[in-house]
């Protein structure tokens, strides 16, 4: 595959929706951090999308019950702590005193209740709690009572996951929103306070200090746990669709940190003194190509085996990070390169040697007789864009009837939430990637559930991924655990909810006195001015 022409149309495409420089950051008493995110926040409803941009802005804003450490263990955030009984089936959380929302109200049991209840509609882990639940009730206004039909080892774990939806505390008025509906109020419980008369979609998300947030007094800022104190009064989210404006308004300082420059940026940057590039987060970020379950033509189970065959990871990694051996992995799986439930285990029709030739035979014999396929093909962001670019050559090559429906990130958010046919305006296949925490296990990974229309956007069902599933988050030890997310692997690779399509290591570039940055994901708080 001609990769350089991948990544040439990106850059070019980019130029095309180039804006202008933000203002000069302010000088005088009030310090201003100012960020270029990777896409536009079109959505201010971390429950209502898993899209990343979302999930940052939920952070800036709502805090949580318990934070995730690096080492992926749960920590207390508004949580003082918990006690367990009834042999594992009875947990009561007890809030810490005098937090309050950014409205001045105080953050009550009730709230966090209501909170946890529209999460769980919406979350892989939050969907097995709710069905596990006898009863969740506020006994009075610090204590959350929950009861459960059996144990469930890791439902601390699931609270603190920074897996989208994240189990944001919210006032019980908004958390009483249907999950599947998007809200427009915001009133959060964090560390910032999102400023929606200064919120231009497109343009900028403005986020002022919380003075009166209450951060936890011990431990280390570590991914989302620890004392999330904030040191910049104000913190301005500019959209630069073009890369080469975004670069060059880091270098002069008009901006202090730009989350994601494309590598031929990335690699320029590091020769600047006065700036930073580094790993974003700790793993690789897997790549996804997500075929839709519903409809003609991917409703067919061995249309979408036969693409397998013609997956090479390679091509698809280059294109977003470049052929450079230490920033990718072409042997990626289901699970997050490096974590423990990763293996090759039954990825051999992915793995094992490509052929072209197969999987046009394969295609053939699946009955796939030209009916069209709208690929969503987004045209600000890196990742995703240029998986897209990848697949819709490579299906083309197949001989797919395909059409790329281009437009910016956002509205690909906002699309891939159609159930419709393609003929009525709903999509065949879409592209995405997520950050290395989203695919740890069976218990977070929102991409490799089988539950049909309760599904991730693609809505696969599959009964036996299911019951994997749920052998996994029963399973008593590790070793258990890692034999079953193979078992998993293997039916994955029948059932086909994704395409691994490799993993990636983001990189990310700040002015270079931006000082003790919390690594994982664009995470504001702990990071200051040297």
């Amino acid at each position: 595959m001609r990769l350089p022409l991948h990544r040439r149309s990106f850059l070019a495409t980019s130029i095309t929706l180039a804006a202008p420089l933000p203002a000069p950051a302010q000088t005088g008493r009030a310090r201003v951090l100012k960020f270029v995110p990777q896409a536009n926040l079109t959505s201010l409803d971390p429950v209502w999308t898993t899209a990343n941009v979302t999930r940052h802005h939920g952070y800036m804003v709502w805090d949580t019950l318990y934070g995730l450490d690096a080492s992926n263990e749960a920590q207390p955030q508004m949580a003082e702590g918990h006690v367990v009984e009834d042999e594992g089936r009875l947990y009561t959380i007890t809030i810490r005193p005098g937090m309050r929302f950014h409205d001045g109200e105080p953050v009550r049991a009730a709230d966090a209740v209501a909170s946890l209840a529209r999460w769980s509609r919406r979350n892989a882990a939050g969907q097995y709690f709710a069905a596990n639940l006898v009863e969740m009730a506020a006994p009075d206004d610090r204590r959350i009572r929950i009861r459960l039909k059996r144990r469930q080892p890791n439902l601390i774990d699931s609270f603190a996951s920074a897996t989208s939806p994240v189990a944001f505390i919210m006032p019980e008025r908004i958390a009483q929103t249907d999950p599947f509906q998007q809200f427009r109020e915001v009133i959060g419980s964090g560390p910032y306070r999102f400023k929606a008369d200064e919120y231009v979609s497109g343009s900028r998300s403005v986020y002022e200090r919380n003075p009166n947030y209450n951060p936890v007094s011990a431990g280390t800022p570590s991914l989302t746990a620890g004392p999330k104190v904030a040191h910049f009064d104000r913190v301005e989210w500019h959209v630069i669709p073009d890369a080469a404006t975004a670069a060059a308004a880091l270098r002069t300082g008009e901006v202090h940190w730009y989350e994601q420059p494309v590598p031929e940026l990335a690699a320029s940057l590091r020769r600047d003194r006065g700036i930073t590039v580094e790993p974003m987060g700790m793993r690789p970020n897997p790549g996804v190509l997500r075929l839709n379950h519903l409809h003609p033509p991917f409703n067919n189970p061995a249309l979408r085996r036969a693409l397998l065959p013609a997956i090479d990871q390679r091509d698809f990694m280059a294109a977003v990070a470049g052929d450079t051996p230490d920033a990718i992995d072409t042997r990626c799986g289901f699970f997050t390169t490096g974590s423990v439930m990763a293996s090759e285990t039954g990825l051999e029709p992915l793995l094992g040697p490509r052929s072209f030739d197969r999987a046009k035979a394969m295609i053939r014999e699946s009955g796939y007789a030209g009916q069209p396929i709208r690929l969503l093909s987004p045209t600000d962001i890196l990742a995703p864009t240029a998986i897209a670019q990848v697949a819709g050559d490579l299906f083309r090559r197949l001989g797919l009837n395909v059409e790329e429906a281009t437009m910016d990130w956002g509205s690909v958010v906002q699309r891939r939430a159609s159930r419709e046919p393609v003929e009525r305006g709903g999509w065949s296949a879409m592209t995405t990637a997520v950050n290395d925490t989203d695919f740890l296990d069976p218990s977070v990974h929102f991409a490799l559930r089988g539950n049909g229309l309760d599904a991730w956007f693609g809505w696969p069902s599959s009964p036996k991924l299911e019951a994997l599933r749920e052998d996994w988050l029963t399973a008593e030890d590790r070793a258990a655990q890692r034999r079953i997310a193979g078992e998993m692997q293997r039916q994955a690779m029948e059932d086909v909810p994704y395409i691994p399509v490799g993993a990636y290591r983001a990189m990310t570039a700040t002015r270079r006195n931006l000082q003790d940055r919390v690594g994982g994901f664009p995470i504001f708080w702990g990071v200051r001015e040297g």
